[in-house]
């Protein structure tokens, strides 16, 4: 049993009344005003059962879980035909699906907003009991309990409850209120706080925070029953971050978030550090160079006299490169560079590169190059070059550009690297009756090169031999033909495809082909079983372009149309 709280009347207060004939004294009475703070329930006590006249006793009740029995519930009150009625004015928040049960013994009546939602008003011998579902709207609402006892034992008990079962909730929180978000400069903490819902299904908040020009996504930066929290893992990179708050239920409903909260951090994360350095001698000493750093100002330049050395600052710059010219010819250094934001930030180390000043001489100009077309390509041949310290060469086939009677240039890429004491080079490729032009560079143990360096070379033309056969191959053959030239002695290897081992059109085999330009003809040097599917020519001469042709033969001899490869070999080495 809760006894009746008390309350406190207001003492009357002597009123004194100035007149003509003299003072005259009296009493004014007064009666204590009950406010029951929400959501605490102002409860009135009447002797009667029509709740009528001046309540006996008015005071707060935080619940409404009373067993009183036979006895009178307060002092003043009969034990038996009395009534008793709570009410109460609260914030409901976003409001939604409600339950009110109640046990109560003898008669009860439940009210909201004045519209009466449940009703059990009879005396009776045993607890009666009831629930009833109702959708409460958004903002304040009133609850009024009506008790009354006639006879017997007195016992009345009543709950307000959200329903927050996902299947029935559907309806979302309010969205907090009053939020702000503060950064501290020196802890690079930004705490976000906001104004706590009025939701009695409140499961709690969640913290979102995007970078400026990101979205928040789905994932929360944080969950939290509190009103504020304090995110100390904001990147300090001097960017703008914005947080928002939203509010959940404990049926899962999320509410719209707040007004985004910016915030600009300070800028303590540093740079990445420099990559990709590289040493060079130039004509004026050491040029040291690397990538640019996303978010660099600046870039600070240290030198060692060994890996391991004491690095000491030689240069701060704006650029990607800087040039040592205090370094010695002839000596080794090392460098190492830092990179360095608006903010002062200074990055880690790079990586450390040497470098030494060296020969920039570069070797003269490849003389004597002779270019012979052959049946196999080409070969070539020039005169020694006469520098001491050449390294390689490298050989260079190309097109010519431009008429002839006009100036012609050859423009060639990469196709060979040679040791140094190398004067000569074939070059395979197709006979095809083609213009080609050819030249070679020096290049020695500094890697100065000649045609680096001048951006000139000697260079020599010739028109190939045309080795291509004057019977073209037809097309709509069923098979597929690839020649591989022969790298020792196994001879050429022609392999194809597109029939199977059962296929009708080579139930006889298959016929191979090979090029006699003597004859002019594709004359047959092998046939090979319906399963086969390569054959190697031993007979094929080296130094040579070889064209071959594959036919599938059928069980009466019918032969199909051809398919076609060819094979460049070289001749053997001398």
């Amino acid at each position: 049993m809760k006894p009746a709280s008390r309350t406190t009347a207001l003492a009357a207060s002597a009123v004194v009344l100035a007149t003509a004939g003299g003072l005259l004294a009296g009493a004014a009475p007064a009666f204590a005003v009950v406010n029951c703070p929400s959501p605490v329930y102002k409860r009135q006590f009447f002797a009667n059962t029509t709740f009528s006249g001046t309540p006996k006793k008015t005071d707060c009740d935080s619940m409404i879980s009373e067993k009183w029995g036979t006895g009178a519930p307060v002092a003043g009150l009969p034990k038996d035909n009395f009534s008793v009625r709570w009410s109460v004015t609260r914030d409901f928040g976003s409001g939604g699906p409600f339950s009110l049960p109640v046990t109560a013994q003898d008669g009860v009546r439940v009210y909201l907003d004045g519209t009466r939602k449940l009703d059990l008003w009879k005396n009776v011998s045993t607890p009666q009991k009831k629930t009833v579902n109702v959708t409460v709207p958004a903002g304040q609402h009133t609850l009024r309990v009506d008790f009354v006892h006639w006879t017997g034992k007195a016992e009345v008990n009543f709950v307000y409850e959200p329903r927050i079962s996902a299947g029935v909730d559907k309806v979302a929180p309010r969205m907090p209120t009053g939020p702000s978000t503060t950064y501290d400069r020196n802890t690079g903490k930004a705490r976000t706080s906001w104004s706590r819902n009025k939701e009695m299904d409140l499961g709690g908040y969640r913290v979102y925070r995007r970078v400026k020009g990101a979205s928040f996504g789905t994932k929360p930066l944080a969950t939290t029953i509190a009103a504020s929290y304090t995110d100390g893992s904001v990147p300090a990179t001097g960017e703008t971050y914005y947080y928002e708050v939203r509010a959940y239920d404990k049926a899962g409903n999320e509410s719209a978030g707040t007004a985004d909260q910016a915030v600009t951090t300070v800028d303590r994360t540093a740079p990445a550090a420099p990559s990709g350095l590289t040493a060079a001698a130039g004509t004026n000493g050491l040029l040291i160079g690397w990538h640019g750093v996303t978010g660099a100002v600046s870039y600070r330049v240290y030198r060692a006299v060994g890996s391991d050395g004491a690095f000491a600052q030689v240069a701060t710059t704006d650029q990607v490169s800087y040039r040592d010219t205090s370094a010695v010819d002839g000596v080794s250094y090392y460098y190492r560079v830092t990179a360095l934001d608006a903010a002062g930030n200074q990055s880690g180390r790079s990586a450390v590169v040497g470098g030494r000043s060296r020969d920039l001489v570069a070797p003269p100009a490849v003389t004597g190059l002779t270019v012979t077309p052959t049946e196999y390509g080409f070969d070539l041949g020039w005169d020694a070059n006469p520098a001491a310290d050449i390294a390689k060469y490298t050989v260079h086939r190309g097109e010519i550009i431009g008429d002839e009677g006009e100036e012609q240039r050859c423009f060639g890429s990469l196709v060979e690297y040679l040791w140094a004491d190398t004067t000569s080079y074939t070059y395979t490729g197709l006979p095809d009756g083609e213009r080609a032009c050819f030249y070679i560079d020096a290049i020695d143990a500094a890697g100065n090169s000649s045609l680096r360096w001048t951006g000139t070379a000697e260079a020599v033309s010739a028109t190939e031999l045309d080795m291509t056969p004057s019977v073209p191959t037809p097309e709509g053959s069923p098979l597929d033909v690839t020649v591989y030239a022969a790298e020792g002695d196994e001879g050429n290897e022609v392999r194809w495809r597109g029939l199977g081992g059962s296929a009708p059109e080579a139930a006889g085999g298959y016929r191979v082909h090979r090029w006699n330009p003597a004859t002019a003809a594709y004359e047959r040097i092998a046939e090979l079983g319906s399963g086969a599917f390569v054959y190697f020519d031993t007979g094929a001469r080296r130094g040579t372009t070889s064209y071959y042709w594959v036919t599938a033969v059928a069980a009466d001899g019918t032969e199909s149309l051809p398919s076609g490869d060819w094979a460049v070999t070289a001749p053997p080495q001398r």
